[in-house]
C-alpha cells in the first residue's frame, strides 16, 4: 500500500452560517405562510407540511461536506433528515375561526403576530368543553320528568342505551382521531377522510343540521326558563281559558325565541371571541348547578325542604291561584271558603254546586321531597305512561268515585301535554349525551391531540354517566313521584322541579341552567356556521359554495345567516320535546357512520391505518353503528327514514358524475361495468398520501429452463401484501415474440406456479424484447391498466455483477435505476435474496433496522411496519438509525424524531449516529484507484481494432515526441542495440514471449505510483461516504434480520457509467507507449515501428476475465459489504406516509 498521499481537504463554508440562518427564517416564514393558506375552511391541511417533503425551502441549503457524499445527487430533491426533523420541531397546528377573528380585530393591525405552538392539555382542551356540551338543557329541565314517567329501572335503561352508544362511539372516534393529526372539522373531517367525500358530504350536512337544531333546542330551554320560572309575568300571550294554555305557551316561546335568536347571531357576528371567553363562565355555571343538586340531596337525610303538594283525592292541583291547601277554613268561629273552593265551584257560598270529584275526596299536603331516606324509591320503580291530558294521579292516595277525569281536564290538575312512551322519552333524552366531539373539534388548540382527545373524551362520557345515573337513582329516591312527572312544576307554584331540591337555594339551578342554555346556544351558532364553512370550501357540494365566502377576517357570515333562518325552523315548532328527537336523528346519523368509518378501516387494514389508541376492535364499532340505527328508529321510526332519505340524496348527488349507468348480461356483466367503472374512477387523480400503499411490478430473473431463479422474492412480496395493494411480477425474455412464444408462454406458467406455491397474489407479465434493457423498460412504463398501474419495483441485487462476462446485467440494474426514477416510482433492491425467510418461517425476536439518511417520501417507514403486520415479521422490533453531521444537534435530533415517529403512530426504538469529518484515509484513495483502473481496462477492452491501432499510433506520436531529447544524450552514451528480425522470426519471437510480456505489462500498470491528486474527489467522497456509512452499519446492525437503507441514485450524466475517471488514461498509454519494438520486414524492406497495438491485443486477452466495473455499482457494494440482508429503497418522489387521519 503506498504510504505517501495527500489529503484533499473540503471546504467548510462557515461564512455562510449568517446567511445560512437568515434562509431558515425566511422559510420558516414561509412554512407558515403555506400552512395558514392550507388551512382554509376546516383546516384541512394540503400535504406539503412540516411533516411531508416540501423541497422547495430546502433548494437553498446547498450541501457540502464528505460525510454524505453518497448522497449529494438527492440533495436538490430530498432534504437531510436533520432539516426535516427542524421543522418537525417547529411544527404548529394554526387554530381556527376565533384565532382568526382575534387576529384581524386585534389593535397592532398588520403588524404579524408570533404563532404560539398549542399548549392546551386534556382537561381544559377536552375533558371541560365535553361536559360542558353534554351537560345542559335536558339535564336541567327533563330529567325529573322521565325518572317519574318511565320510573328509575326504565329511566336507567334509556340513559344505558343512549350513553353506551356515545361510548362506542367515542373509542371509534377515539381511533380515528388517533390516526393522524385532526385539524379542526370535528367528525366531518374524520368522516370525510375515512369514508370518501360521499359519506362525508351527506354526513357532514347532517352534523350540521343537528348542531343547528341543537341551537333551536337551546334557545327554546332558555325561554323556557325565562318565561316559566324567572319571570311568567313576561309573557306576551296569555290564555284566559285553561285548554288555550299550550297555544299561547308556544306563541311566547316563537316570539321570545326569534327575538333571542336574533339577539344571539348579532352577537356571533360582532364578538365571537368574547362567546369563547364566555365558554368558562358558563361552564362553571353547569358544575354550580350540578354541585348544588347533589348538595341538596345530601341535605334530605337531615332537613327535607318545606314543598309540600296539594292534593285532591289522589290528583295533584296546580298551586298557582291559592294559597292553603284547605276547601274551607274557620275564621273567627265562622267557616268561609277559600280560593280552592271558588276553582272547583261555581261561587264561594257553601251551598254553591261544586265539582262532583271535588266533594266526594278530601284534600291532603303530601311532601314533594321526601328525602332520601323516605323509601320513595319503591313507589319510583316503576313506569307511569299515558295519553295526552292524562291526570298525574298518586296511586297510593284514596280516590273515591267522581266525574269523568276527561271532563276535569280543564280544572286546575297536573295533567300530561304529550302522549308519553318509551321511544319518545328515549327520543328526548338523547341530544343530552350529545357533544362528545367537543374535543375533536378543538385538535388544533391542543398540546398532543392523540393523547388527549381519547383520554379527555371518554372520561368525559363516564363522568356524564355517572352523574345521570346518579340522578336517575337519587331523583327517584328523594322526590314524590307526582312531583316527578310535573313537568313544569305547576304543584309547587311554578318552581322547577330539580330546582327544589337544590341547596342553598332554588335560584342556583334556574339562574345556572339558564346560563348554560345561553351559552350552548351561543356555542352553536358558533360552531355551526364554521362547519358549514368548511363543507362548503371542500367544494364536495357545489350548490353550498356560496356559504363558503364570509368577512375578510374568514368569519362566516353566509354561513351564519343561513344557520340563523335554519334555527328559525325548530324555533317555529316551539316545543322542545317536538325538537329533541330531530336532532337526535342528525346526531345519530352522525356517529352511525363514525362507528361505520372505523369498522371499515379496520377490516380493510389499510396501509395508513395505525390508531395511536389500541383500544378499539371492529365488533365494538359495528355494535355502536347498529345501537345507533336502532336508536333512530326507536325514537321515531319516520323523522329516521327522513334523515336516511337526506343522507341518501345528499351521498347521491355528491357521488354523481353525470357517467351512463350500464347493466350488462347478468352477475358477470355488472362485474365487468364494475370494475370498468372503479377503473375510470381511479385515472381521475393520483392516490392522496393516506391512501398510498405499495403497487409492486416484481422483476424476475428466469434459468435456462425458463424456472424462478429467486423463489424468495416472491416470498418477500408475499410478506409486504400487509398494503393490499396490487401486484404485477414481470420477466423480459430476449428475441422476437415470434421465436420466443413459446417460451414465452412456459415462462409465464413458470411464473404463475411459483407464485401459487408463494401465495403471491396478482398478475404475471411475460416481455419479449431484444435487448433486456428495452423489456426492462417497457415493463416499468406500460405494466398495470388505468389506476391499476404499479409505484414500486421490485428486484434482486445483480450478485454476480463482478464475475459475470455481460456487461448488460450491471448496465441493466443501473438503466432500471434511471427510469424507475424518471418515471417517479419507487425501487425497492434486495440483496442476498436468497437468505430472506419463507413465508412457513418464524424470525424470532429480532430487530428490522431503518437507517434514514435522505428523506424520500417515508418509504423507510412504511415498508417496516408493513413487513410487521405479517405473521414472519411480527415479533421483530423497529429501530430507526439516522445520521448527524458536525453541526446538528443529536440530542434534539433524536427527540424530533421520537416525536416524528409518534405523530406517524409507529413504534420504533430511535438512535442518531454522529459521523463526523475525519480525514479521508489511504484505503479509500486505493478504493477508489482500483476502482478507477478497471473502469480505465473497461474503456480499453471495448475499443473496436480501428480504434485501438488509432489510439496505439497517437501513442507512438506522443512517445517520439518526449523521446526526443533522451535520444540526442544517447549518441554520446554506449552503442545502442538494435535488432534485426526477418517477419518469420518476429511472429515466433511473439508467440514465445506474448504471455511473459503481458504479465509484465499487467505487473507495471497495477505497479505504477499514483499521483493521488489526479484522482476525481467527487468518487473519492463518494467513497469515503460508502467506506465510513458502511462501518457505522455493520457497526450497529450486522445482526439485524433484515437492514433497510437509502439507495443513492446513480449520477445524472449518462456518460458517467463508462467514463467516471479520465485521468489515469493518459498514465496507461504512457506505460503502454514504452513497450515498442524495430522490425524490418524481409519481403517490403521497409522499416516498421510496431507499437503498442499487439501489445494492447495481448493485454485485453489477459485482462478479460475481469469485469467491467461501474463506480456506482463499487459504491454501493462497498457500502453494502458485511451485510446479509438488506433492502436498498430508493422513494418516487412523492410522500407515501402521513401524520394526518
Amino acid at each position: 500500500m503506498p504510504t505517501n498521499f495527500t489529503v484533499v481537504p473540503v471546504k467548510d463554508n462557515t461564512g455562510n452560517e449568517k446567511k445560512g440562518n437568515e434562509e431558515d427564517d425566511v422559510n420558516d416564514n414561509n412554512v407558515l405562510k403555506e400552512e395558514e393558506e392550507n388551512t382554509k375552511g376546516d383546516g384541512v391541511p394540503k400535504e406539503n407540511s412540516p411533516f411531508i417533503n416540501n423541497t422547495d425551502n430546502d433548494k437553498g441549503n446547498n450541501y457540502d461536506g464528505t460525510n454524505m457524499a453518497l448522497f449529494e445527487e438527492e440533495m436538490d430533491s430530498n432534504p437531510m433528515v436533520s432539516s426535516l426533523l427542524n421543522k418537525l420541531a417547529n411544527y404548529t397546528n394554526l387554530t381556527q375561526g376565533a384565532q382568526e377573528h382575534e387576529e384581524a380585530d386585534d389593535d397592532d393591525g398588520p403588524k404579524k403576530k408570533t404563532v404560539k405552538s398549542p399548549q392546551m392539555g386534556t382537561f381544559m382542551g377536552v375533558y371541560l368543553p365535553c361536559l360542558q356540551n353534554i351537560l345542559g338543557v335536558i339535564l336541567f329541565l327533563r330529567l325529573t320528568w322521565i325518572v317519574g314517567t318511565a320510573g328509575i329501572l326504565e329511566s336507567l335503561a334509556i340513559v344505558g342505551l343512549c350513553c353506551s352508544c356515545t361510548m362506542l362511539t367515542a373509542i371509534s372516534m377515539s381511533a380515528i382521531a388517533t390516526n393522524g393529526v385532526v385539524p379542526a372539522g370535528g367528525s366531518y373531517y374524520m368522516i370525510s377522510r375515512s369514508l370518501g367525500p360521499e359519506f362525508g358530504g351527506a354526513v357532514g350536512l347532517c352534523f350540521y343540521l343537528g348542531t343547528t337544531f341543537a341551537g333551536s333546542m337551546y334557545i327554546l330551554g332558555t325561554i323556557e326558563i325565562l318565561l316559566t320560572y324567572i319571570v311568567p309575568k313576561a309573557a306576551i300571550f296569555v290564555a284566559e281559558k285553561k285548554e288555550d294554555e299550550v297555544d299561547a305557551l308556544l306563541n311566547n316561546m316563537r316570539v321570545y325565541g326569534t327575538c333571542c335568536l336574533a339577539l344571539m347571531a348579532i352577537v356571533v357576528f360582532v364578538g365571537v371571541k368574547y362567546v369563547n371567553k364566555l365558554a368558562l363562565v358558563f361552564l362553571a355555571c353547569v358544575i354550580l348547578s350540578i354541585l348544588a343538586i347533589y348538595a341538596g340531596v345530601i341535605k334530605t337525610i337531615f332537613e327535607p325542604p318545606d314543598f309540600p303538594l296539594c292534593m285532591l283525592g289522589n290528583r295533584t292541583l296546580q298551586n298557582h291561584n291559592f294559597d292553603k291547601c284547605l276547601k274551607t277554613e274557620v275564621i273567627d268561629n265562622l267557616t268561609v271558603t277559600t280560593d280552592l273552593w271558588s276553582l272547583f265551584c261555581d261561587g264561594p257560598e257553601l251551598n254553591a254546586t261544586c265539582n262532583e270529584y271535588f266533594v266526594s275526596n278530601n284534600v291532603t299536603l303530601v311532601q314533594g321531597i321526601p328525602g332520601l331516606t323516605s323509601g320513595a324509591i319503591s313507589a319510583n320503580m316503576w313506569s307511569e305512561y299515558g295519553p295526552l291530558g292524562m291526570l298525574v294521579e298518586d296511586k297510593k292516595l284514596l280516590s273515591l268515585g267522581g266525574s269523568d277525569p276527561a271532563q276535569d281536564i280543564y280544572l286546575p290538575y297536573v295533567v300530561n301535554d304529550i302522549t308519553t312512551f318509551f321511544t319518545l322519552l328515549v327520543g328526548i333524552y338523547f341530544p343530552s349525551v350529545t357533544g362528545i366531539m367537543a374535543g375533536s373539534n378543538r385538535s388544533g388548540d391542543l398540546r398532543d391531540a392523540q393523547k388527549s382527545i381519547p383520554i379527555g373524551t371518554i372520561l368525559a362520557i363516564v363522568t356524564t354517566s355517572v352523574i345521570y345515573v346518579t340522578c336517575v337513582v337519587l331523583f327517584g329516591a328523594c322526590i314524590e313521584g307526582v312531583l316527578l312527572r310535573d313537568k313544569f312544576g305547576d304543584s309547587v307554584k311554578g318552581n322547577l322541579v330539580i330546582g327544589t331540591l337544590s341547596w342553598p337555594s332554588p335560584w342556583v339551578i334556574v339562574i345556572g341552567s339558564f346560563f348554560s342554555c345561553c351559552g350552548a346556544g351561543l356555542q352553536s351558532l358558533t360552531g355551526a356556521p364554521r362547519l358549514l364553512q368548511a363543507i362548503a370550501r371542500d367544494g364536495i357540494v357545489p350548490f353550498l359554495q356560496v356559504f363558503g365566502h364570509g368577512k375578510a377576517n374568514g368569519e362566516p357570515t353566509w354561513a351564519l345567516l343561513l344557520t340563523a333562518g335554519i334555527c328559525e325552523i325548530g324555533i317555529l315548532i316551539a316545543s322542545l320535546d317536538a325538537v329533541a328527537p330531530i336532532l337526535s336523528m342528525f346526531f345519530l346519523m352522525c356517529y352511525l357512520f363514525v362507528n361505520l368509518a372505523c369498522a371499515v378501516q379496520t377490516l380493510l387494514r389499510t396501509p395508513n391505518w395505525r390508531p395511536r389508541f389500541k383500544y378499539y376492535h371492529w365488533a365494538l364499532s359495528f355494535l355502536g353503528m347498529s345501537l345507533c340505527l336502532a336508536l333512530m328508529f326507536i325514537s321515531s321510526w319516520y323523522y329516521a327514514i327522513v334523515a336516511m332519505a337526506i343522507a341518501g340524496c345528499i351521498y347521491k348527488y355528491i357521488e354523481y358524475r353525470g357517467a351512463e349507468k350500464e347493466w350488462g348480461d347478468g352477475i358477470r356483466g355488472l362485474s365487468l361495468n364494475a370494475a370498468r367503472y372503479a377503473l375510470i374512477r381511479l385515472e381521475e387523480a393520483p392516490p392522496h398520501t393516506k391512501n398510498w400503499r405499495p403497487q409492486l411490478l416484481v422483476l424476475l430473473n428466469l434459468d435456462s429452463d425458463q424456472s424462478v431463479k429467486h423463489p424468495r422474492l416472491l416470498s418477500f412480496t408475499t410478506q409486504l401484501k400487509a398494503g393490499k395493494g396490487l401486484t404485477i411480477v414481470g420477466n423480459v425474455l430476449e428475441g422476437t415474440y415470434l421465436t420466443k412464444e413459446t417460451e414465452a408462454k412456459k415462462a409465464e406458467q413458470n411464473i404463475k406456479a411459483a407464485m401459487a406455491a408463494e401465495k403471491t397474489k396478482g398478475f404475471c407479465h411475460v416481455v419479449v424484447s431484444s435487448n433486456l434493457r428495452d423489456g426492462i423498460s417497457h415493463l416499468i412504463q406500460s405494466a398495470g391498466l388505468g389506476g391499476m398501474k404499479h409505484n414500486s419495483v421490485l428486484m434482486a441485487w445483480p450478485g454476480t455483477w463482478r464475475q459475470s462476462n455481460d456487461q448488460q446485467s450491471w448496465k441493466s440494474f443501473i438503466e432500471t435505476v434511471r427510469e424507475t426514477t424518471a418515471a417517479h416510482q419507487a425501487l425497492l433492491v434486495a440483496k442476498n435474496v436468497d437468505s430472506l425467510p419463507t413465508n412457513q418461517d418464524r424470525l424470532g425476536e429480532g430487530t428490522i433496522d431503518v437507517w434514514w439518511v435522505v428523506h424520500d417520501g417515508g418509504m423507510l417507514m412504511l415498508l417496516p411496519f408493513l413487513l410487521r403486520q405479517h405473521k414472519v415479521w411480527k415479533k421483530c422490533k423497529m429501530r430507526i438509525f439516522t445520521v448527524a453531521q458536525m453541526d446538528d444537534n443529536s440530542i434534539q435530533m433524536k427527540k424530533d424524531l421520537q416525536m416524528f415517529l409518534y405523530h406517524l403512530r409507529l413504534n420504533a426504538e430511535v438512535e442518531v449516529v454522529e459521523m463526523h469529518d475525519n480525514d479521508i484515509s489511504a484505503f479509500t484513495y486505493e478504493k477508489t484507484l482500483v476502482m478507477e483502473q478497471r473502469s480505465q481496462m473497461l474503456k480499453q477492452m471495448q475499443l473496436s481494432k480501428t480504434e485501438r491501432e488509432r489510439e496505439a499510433q497517437l501513442i507512438h506520436d506522443r512517445n517520439t515526441a518526449s523521446h526526443a531529447a533522451m535520444n540526442d544524450k544517447a549518441e554520446t552514451g554506449p552503442e545502442r542495440v538494435h535488432m534485426t528480425w526477418t517477419k518469420d522470426k518476429l511472429f515466433t519471437e511473439r508467440t514465445r514471449n506474448r504471455e511473459c510480456n503481458a504479465n509484465v505489462a499487467m505487473r507495471d500498470l497495477f505497479n505504477m505510483k499514483p499521483e493521488w491528486e489526479s484522482l476525481n474527489q467527487s468518487n473519492v467522497r463518494r467513497m469515503h461516504t460508502a467506506v465510513k456509512l458502511n462501518e457505522v452499519v455493520v457497526n450497529k446492525s450486522q445482526g439485524a434480520h433484515l437492514v433497510l437503507l437509502n439507495m443513492p441514485g446513480p449520477p445524472r450524466n449518462r456518460g458517467g457509467d463508462e467514463n467516471c475517471i479520465l485521468n489515469l488514461c493518459h498514465a496507461i498509454k504512457f506505460q503502454l507507449s514504452m513497450m515498442h519494438f524495430v522490425v524490418i520486414d524481409a519481403e517490403a524492406c521497409d522499416v516498421t515501428v510496431i507499437t503498442s497495438v499487439w501489445y494492447l491485443n495481448a493485454l485485453c486477452s489477459c485482462i478479460s476475465t475481469l469485469t467491467a466495473v461501474d463506480s456506482d455499482m463499487e459504491f454501493l457494494e462497498v457500502l453494502l459489504e458485511g451485510l446479509n440482508r438488506v433492502l436498498l429503497v430508493r422513494g418516487g418522489g412523492r410522500e407515501v406516509i402521513t401524520i394526518y387521519s
